[in-house]
C-alpha cells in the first residue's frame, strides 16, 4: 500500500467554516437541503474543513473529483483504489498515471495478491458461482480493511443521480453502515456536466469510455452500454444486481 499523506491546505467557502464538532451531531437533513444548490467544489471544500480522515474511493473511470481535490482546492485527501484482480488493463494503466499526480492508497484482496492466487483458493469464476462472495471477497474487505486501517471518518464518491434508477433518490451527504460520513459531491450532475467539467479541465479518464463502456468495474462482469440504457447497464448484465456491495 502506498503511504497516505493529510490533507494540506485548502480553499475555504461560506459553507465551509472551519469548526470542531462531533460528527454524530451534523444535520445531515439540513445540510442536505442547503448543498443541494452548491458546486461540488463547495461541498468538498466543506468536507475537507469538517471531517478529520477523510478520503476519496475511485475505480479511476472519470477523474473530476480527484482533479477538485488536488488541482482545485489544493489538498492532498488519500485517494483510495481496490484492485479486484479482474479489471481491465486500462483501469490499471489509469490508475498507474494517477499514481504519479495522487496520492494513491491501493488495496486488494486480503487472501490473494493475484489472480491465480484467487483462482487456486476459491476457484474458477467465482463471480459466475456466487457474485455476492465475488464482491466481498475482491471489494468489500479490501475497502473495509482501507476505511479501519487509515481511521477514516469520511469518503467522497463519485456517484450521480442520473447514472441510474436506485441511485435518482441518493442525498448528498449519507452515513454508512459504520457511522461514517459519505459525501456524493456530484450526485446533482448529469452526465454532460460530468464530460464537460472533464473536457474544460482537460482532466484524464479510462479510454475504455471511448470504447462504449460507460461504467466500469470488473472485467468478466461489465459490458458495453448501448444507447437509451442507463449508464450503469452494463454492470452485471441480465443478473438484476445494480450495486457491488460497497454503496449497499
Amino acid at each position: 500500500m502506498v503511504s497516505c499523506i493529510e490533507a494540506q491546505s485548502i480553499t475555504l467557502t461560506p459553507f465551509a467554516k472551519r469548526i470542531e464538532f462531533d460528527l454524530n451531531e451534523l444535520d445531515l437533513a439540513e445540510l442536505n437541503r442547503r448543498f443541494e444548490s452548491a458546486t461540488p467544489q463547495e461541498i468538498l471544500a466543506w468536507a475537507i474543513a469538517t471531517i478529520p480522515n477523510l478520503v476519496q474511493m475511485t475505480s479511476f473511470s472519470m477523474g473530476a473529483v480527484t482533479h477538485m481535490l488536488y488541482h482545485e482546492l489544493q489538498t492532498k485527501v488519500p485517494v483510495i483504489f481496490l484492485n479486484t484482480l479482474y479489471l481491465f488493463p486500462e483501469t490499471l494503466e489509469t490508475a498507474e498515471k494517477a499514481k504519479k499526480i495522487y496520492n494513491l492508497c491501493l488495496y486488494t484482496c486480503q487472501a490473494a495478491s493475484t489472480r491465480e492466487e484467487f483462482i487456486a483458493k476459491y476457484g474458477d469464476k467465482l463471480w459466475e458461482k456466487d457474485v455476492n462472495r465475488f464482491h466481498q471477497l475482491t471489494k468489500v474487505q479490501p475497502m473495509n480493511k482501507a476505511l479501519d486501517e487509515l481511521s477514516v471518518q469520511g469518503w467522497i464518491t463519485g456517484r450521480r443521480r442520473d447514472q441510474s434508477v436506485q441511485r435518482q433518490a441518493m442525498p448528498i451527504l449519507e452515513r454508512d453502515q459504520d457511522g461514517r460520513i459519505k459525501i456524493n459531491p456530484l450526485a446533482n450532475w448529469s452526465h454532460k456536466d460530468l464530460w464537460r467539467y472533464t473536457f474544460a479541465n482537460s482532466v484524464f479518464y479510462n479510454p475504455l469510455h471511448d470504447q462504449g463502456y460507460s461504467s466500469i468495474g470488473d472485467q468478466p462482469l461489465t459490458t458495453k452500454v448501448q444507447a437509451g440504457e442507463d449508464e450503469r447497464a452494463g454492470r452485471w448484465r441480465d443478473s438484476g444486481k445494480t450495486e457491488c456491495g460497497i454503496h449497499s
